[in-house]
């Protein structure tokens, strides 16, 4: 029985070591083109669909503050949420929704697109905002996002905490 386990064993070692590629070079991703594509993109939509946005300089991130919500919140990352939100890539496909029941997430688990955004809304507002791919998921498909995807978020803030 002992024999049958360290060959079992060997066998699971020698397939992962045969797994390996070998040789293969990877180029390193270079994320500056794609931003510059996500930027032309997002005007491009924004002017097409006559959204008028404001973009965050730092981030690149374009946004629409739709209502401001009330209140005087000192926003730090760290805050917890509560928000009922769609999020969308450009061609309308829908990726994500809470569908009208408000979900409760911690600001600094969520993506930097978000984590710039939300801030620019109190209690109770709403906010559409543009995430270029680098401040979203990246050159990496996430479940149902292809990888280097413009995200198109509509979000209204219920609860902040």
């Amino acid at each position: 029985m002992m024999k049958i386990k360290y060959f079992l064993l060997f066998l699971c070692f020698v397939g992962c070591l045969s797994a390996c590629k070998k040789g293969e070079i990877v180029e390193p991703y270079n994320p500056v083109p794609q931003f510059q594509a996500d930027t032309t993109a997002i005007r491009s939509f924004v002017t097409l669909n006559a959204i008028p946005v404001q973009k965050f300089l730092t981030y690149g991130v374009y946004y629409q503050v739709i209502d401001p919500g009330v209140g005087t919140i000192d926003w730090k990352v760290s805050r917890k949420i509560t928000v009922d939100y769609t999020g969308k890539l450009l061609n309308g496909t829908t990726f994500d929704s809470s569908k009208g029941t408000p979900v409760l997430f911690y600001l600094d688990n969520l993506i930097i697109g978000w984590r710039v955004a939300i801030p620019k809304i109190q209690k109770g507002g709403k906010i559409r905002f543009f995430v270029p791919s680098y401040y979203g998921y990246g050159n990496v498909a996430t479940g149902p996002v292809p990888a280097n995807s413009v995200l198109d978020f509509t979000v209204t803030l219920t609860d902040v905490q």
